[in-house]
């Protein structure tokens, strides 16, 4: 998978999943403000990231993830480091 198919992959789901507007979205816009997230919404976030890129994320993995593309990034290294499922 190419970083642009993630990227449209996750502005999809961040757009459909989450309700976000799509003109929010932008690599240096800050995940947790632009999605307005709150705790229970990193739970789904997790959920939605390893049903659909087949990965697990480790909790403590989202504490460094600031921006979106941060988001992109992680999402990308998982996918690409073959630590899957």
């Amino acid at each position: 998978m190419t970083i642009e198919q993630i990227i449209e992959k996750i502005n999809y789901l961040l757009v459909e999943e989450f309700e976000v507007d799509a003109d929010k979205i932008s690599p240096e816009a800050n995940l947790k403000e632009t999605l307005e997230l709150d705790s229970l919404d990193y739970i789904d976030m997790v959920v939605v990231l390893e049903h659909h890129f087949g990965f697990k994320v480790k909790p403590e993995d989202f504490i460094s993830i600031e921006s979106i593309q941060d988001f992109y990034d992680y999402t990308a290294q998982r996918i690409n480091s073959k630590e899957l499922v």
